[in-house]
């Protein structure tokens, strides 16, 4: 027996609720009980091109601030982290500027490319793009060891600059001696296993299982054992489960509630023992205080690179800019530009370019995030003009067809493919191409 209703569930994170602008059905046996409901894969298409285009546009303003302020350690003094007032005022030095300011910006401000341009890959679009590439190729929903891999090796340059950095550079040069993932992020073999980690590499993996962030997590796993193990792991699931989640938020909702629904729903990812849930938790409370966005960042770089609460001992290691690029402290920033930004795709990059740290790195997860719920046409509207569709990965990769330029519309069509074969495969759903629609299982 058959009974159509209207219905809101959220696989092994959360209840049920209802949503009106969804289509689902639910199925009931002796055995089991199906909760269904319906994508559009028309909406999808340009939901997967706002998240291509969202993403470029917050990675390469976030650039212009990348590694200009990271903290001095010790008390925070003027000048030691940007502000609201420094956005469209003059760029400073990255760490490694040799005190010349980015050459993409004069100004700390928005980098668009128009209709006449083309959008330069970077590292944090070009892996989820090789990813996306070897799915599609490789006619599979779940990639094996050998497949990323050998993608890895055809895909990514041997010799500098290659754009990688630590934990993906070591687990690259440990493909290359012949160790097959998942033991290129084991920490026994990578020592870099918390630093620029699949956190930046893996979120389209959420967006590959609409409404299933299980599903998501199990096609997440290996490239996120690629490079990341314990707390950066738990960090890129997190990532991952938020980006499935948008699939399941209440259309209803305004886009500050949705991302926090998603939030706390993606927080339930993470073990409550472990870093990552105690900057979450921190955060989330310093913002429900009311306090400006600068406040809160500072007092989590006085918490964790500082005092070294919660178990994050970064510091005492001695690294590199105090660990700048680690998994850890780019959480912290990225939950304060996610909660303050408010679900406005503006404000986000915005405090994203100019919370500090590795800039571009949370401004691209959420830039695409956010582009992905608007869509093209959203993202198109918000900024109040028309981007370039093209897409260059021969920037930072090598070895792709058509000699390495691609299209947004191109990119969203592929990733529409891998969805069909996940949702046939991987989640037991159907594909009405009459409709052109998803049929999405809940719970089994």
């Amino acid at each position: 027996m058959k009974i159509y209703l209207t219905l809101f569930c959220l696989v092994a994170l959360t209840g049920c609720r209802t949503d009106a602008n969804k289509k689902e059905a639910k199925e009931t046996s002796d055995q089991d009980e199906v909760t269904y409901m319906t994508l559009s894969r028309d909406d999808y298409y340009n939901q997967l091109y706002g998240f291509w285009l969202g993403e470029c546009i917050a990675n390469w303003t976030g650039l212009v601030t990348e590694m200009d302020k990271i903290g001095n350690i010790g008390e925070i003094k003027t000048g030691d982290f940007y502000t609201r007032e420094d956005w469209g005022q003059p760029d400073q030095p990255s760490i490694w500027g040799e005190g010349v300011p980015s050459d993409l910006s004069p100004t700390i401000d928005f980098v668009f490319r128009d209709s006449t341009e083309i959008w330069g890959s970077d590292d944090d679009t070009d892996i989820e793009y090789m990813y996306q590439h070897l799915l599609f190729t490789n006619k599979t929903s779940i990639l094996s060891s050998k497949q990323i891999r050998d993608g890895w090796l055809k895909y990514i340059k041997s010799e500098e600059e290659n754009y990688l950095w630590v934990s993906n550079q070591k687990a690259f040069d440990l493909m290359q001696e012949g160790v097959l993932p998942p033991e290129t992020g084991n920490p026994e073999n990578n020592e870099h296993f918390e630093m620029i980690d699949a956190q930046l590499t893996t979120e389209i993996f959420g967006l590959f299982a609409p409404a299933r962030p299980d599903i998501a997590l199990k096609i997440a796993s290996l490239p996120i054992k690629t490079t990341a193990r314990q707390e950066s792991e738990d960090i890129s699931k997190f990532y991952v489960a938020m980006h499935s989640l948008a699939s399941l938020v209440d259309k209803g909702k305004t886009m500050d509630e949705k991302i926090h629904w998603m939030a706390n729903q993606a927080r339930k990812v993470l073990p409550n023992d472990s870093y990552p849930a105690k900057m979450f938790d921190y955060t989330k409370k310093l913002y429900n205080s009311g306090i400006p966005w600068e406040q809160t960042r500072d007092s989590i770089y006085v918490r964790y690179q500082v005092n070294q609460e919660d178990g994050y001992d970064i510091t005492s290691q001695d690294l590199y800019c105090n660990g700048c690029f680690a998994a850890g402290i780019n959480y912290a920033a990225s939950l304060v530009s996610l909660f303050y930004g408010k679900g406005d795709i503006k404000q986000t990059i915005k405090i994203g370019a100019l919370t500090g740290w590795d800039a571009d790195n949370p401004a691209a997860t959420w830039g695409g995030l956010l582009g992905f719920m608007i869509g093209k046409t959203g993202v198109e509207e918000a900024f109040g003009r028309k981007f370039s569709n093209t897409y260059n990965i021969y920037r930072t990769r090598q070895n792709f067809p058509e000699g390495g330029i691609d299209t947004f519309e191109n990119m969203a069509q592929k990733g529409l493919t891998i969805i069909d074969r996940v949702v046939t495969e991987e989640m037991g759903g159907t594909i009405d191409l009459n409709k052109n629609t998803w049929r999405i299982p809940l719970k089994r």
